[in-house]
């Protein structure tokens, strides 16, 4: 099964109360594409950059099963920079630079060998772009996943309906579940979300773990206890990443496997904010990533 995945590929400067990283390598895609690598390899990349990106993780990528056909690399211009600094308790922080640079003309057209995917994970951009990649499409692929962000709630409410009609699961925080339904009550803002148009809704709570809604059922899965947090950017990419690379690899979209990869991509997101950047990521193995998952299990497993 084939994951395409549109998003950033982006620099980061990020300071936490455990240290600083300059420049490292970041960006929705990026996170996207290597959390989903370690479950299949067909990785459809579409994303811009500037010339000054490295070709070292390009080739890298390429290494891990992504195809990097849908990767525009401009030439003379800079790929987009996030600087940001994290609080204490790590679920607040502050952003110190947004540098658009070659994403403020960032305007998708996918490759003939990117139109029929099987799955499709669109990153947090412009409604209007994640539409146009929809629109693209020469089949309707089994599951499009939508990340979106209150930003796009406050500039873009009427782009972000449109497009939410078109997609079958939509990822957002419990905060951003609430203002695009209008209800304080997740279930009821689930049943919100769903006359919108997406069959499944997945709220994530960071520390506190993500629920996971269909119209009559709900699926909690709490957050693994870590010793150290040291950067959680990207953690919500890595999760979907993990989440939509777990089921293109088992090609099953019922609820009971959608409750499965929400474990998957929770463990994916929880190595991730180990380590600064795609640090941890880039030293996973196969046995790392089933020991974490039956952490998982173990957490919440009890005998009636």
């Amino acid at each position: 099964m084939s994951l395409m995945t549109i998003g950033t590929v982006a620099f980061d400067d990020i300071e936490t109360p455990f240290g600083r990283a300059e420049k490292v390598v970041g960006g929705a895609c990026t996170y996207i594409s290597w959390a989903a690598s370690y479950f299949i390899r067909d990785i459809k990349l579409v994303s811009i950059v500037g010339d000054d990106f490295p070709k070292s993780e390009l080739q890298l990528m390429e290494e891990r099963g992504v195809d990097l056909a849908g990767l525009e690399i401009v030439p003379d211009k800079k790929t987009f920079f996030w600087a940001g600094r994290y609080h204490q308790n790590m679920n607040q922080r502050d952003t110190l630079v947004t540098d658009l640079n070659v994403l403020a003309d960032f305007d998708p057209v996918l490759p003939d060998s990117y139109r029929d995917c099987d799955y499709v994970m669109l990153g947090n951009l412009t409604p209007e772009i994640q539409l146009k990649v929809i629109r693209q499409l020469d089949r309707r692929p089994k599951i499009i996943a939508l990340d979106t962000m209150n930003f796009w709630m406050d500039v873009a409410m009427d782009g972000l309906l449109e497009v939410l009609r078109e997609v079958d699961l939509l990822t957002i925080n419990d905060e951003e579940a609430r203002q695009l339904s209008g209800e304080y009550s997740l279930i009821a803002a689930a049943r919100k979300i769903f006359t919108m148009g997406p069959r499944f809704l997945v709220v994530k709570k960071g520390e506190h773990g993500a629920l996971l809604f269909a119209a009559d059922r709900v699926f909690y899965a709490p957050a693994l206890p870590l010793t150290q947090v040291k950067d959680p950017t990207g953690a919500g990419d890595t999760f979907a990443g993990g989440f939509m690379g777990y089921l293109a690899k088992t090609d099953d979209t019922s609820f009971d496997n959608l409750k499965r990869a929400i474990i998957y991509g929770s463990a994916m997101a929880s190595f991730c904010v180990e380590e600064f950047s795609l640090d941890r990521l880039k030293t996973l193995d196969e046995t790392a990533i089933q020991h974490r998952v039956k952490q998982f299990a173990d957490l919440v497993h009890f005998e009636l």
